[in-house]
């Protein structure tokens, strides 16, 4: 027979709220993948030019537990990941951003203010993950492998 926890009193009962903040990770061994294209046009090299990458994404967010028992659903961070899935990021200003909509792919392009590099997009999927989630996250950080020697946080 299963052993039985006993209640707790009503005086010590405390609320999952009132726990202290918790950490999830989402994709630390097996990280998101999406694959997306971009262009540094201010940049002297090659990448100056379309080309795209496999992304690998990590995601750990700090909050206080729902009454459910969950800091968020993971559906709810994935979801504005994927929106960059299979998209091109491109630079407020990028010529490209113009062609894309005159061939009528205008809805294949994320357009950033600061050039897409790795390090840009992991600030920017921070913010629009902390303006999206519910206010019982206070922190979220975000890990982009953009290849398997560049990766940023």
């Amino acid at each position: 027979m299963p052993e039985r926890i006993p209640e707790e009193s009503e005086s010590s009962r405390t609320t999952l709220s009132d726990a202290s903040e918790r950490t999830l990770h989402i994709g630390r061994d097996r990280p998101i993948r999406i694959s997306s294209g971009h262009r540094l046009i201010h940049h002297e090299g090659k990448c100056s030019r379309p080309h795209g990458h496999n992304y690998e994404i990590a995601v750990t967010v700090t909050g206080t537990l729902t009454e459910e028992g969950w800091l968020v659903d993971k559906a709810d961070i994935t979801s504005i990941i994927d929106e960059w899935d299979h998209r091109f990021l491109l630079e407020k200003g990028d010529p490209l951003i113009d062609a894309f909509t005159q061939s009528g792919d205008g809805d294949a392009v994320i357009v950033l203010d600061h050039p897409p590099t790795v390090e840009v997009m992991a600030v920017v999927l921070e913010n629009r993950l902390l303006e999206s989630l519910p206010d019982n996250i206070s922190d979220v950080s975000i890990e982009i492998a953009e290849t398997n020697e560049l990766c940023a946080e």
